[in-house]
């Protein structure tokens, strides 16, 4: 992958593009990382009851929250993302430890 150009240094759109296309590509490779701790979490958990615990839930969008104000990112727009983000494993998790129960 190639260096960061900053925002400011970018003086067409082509070079913006280029820059989101990197940062799109990371953000995938990063969820790709997270979504395999979810797969692995599962697994570690006695059944569908322990998949969505809230109070971890809340912290994580809590810490997302503060980072991305730290970052200048609203803060409602990660919270919506990870809301999105923490569902879906909740529910593959769901599912794999119901399918699990049934073996």
């Amino acid at each position: 992958m190639t260096a960061a150009k900053p925002p400011a240094d970018c003086a067409s759109m082509d070079e913006v593009r280029t820059e989101i296309d990197r940062i799109d590509a990371a953000l995938v490779d990063l969820l790709a990382e997270r979504w395999r701790y979810v797969d692995q979490a599962w697994r570690l958990k006695s059944g569908p009851g322990d998949a969505g615990v809230q109070w971890r839930n809340q912290q994580v969008i809590d810490k997302v929250r503060a980072r991305a104000r730290d970052g200048g990112v609203p803060a409602e727009l990660t919270e919506a993302l990870w809301r999105m983000i923490i569902g879906w494993g909740i529910q593959y998790q769901m599912e794999r430890l119901r399918a699990a129960d049934d073996d």
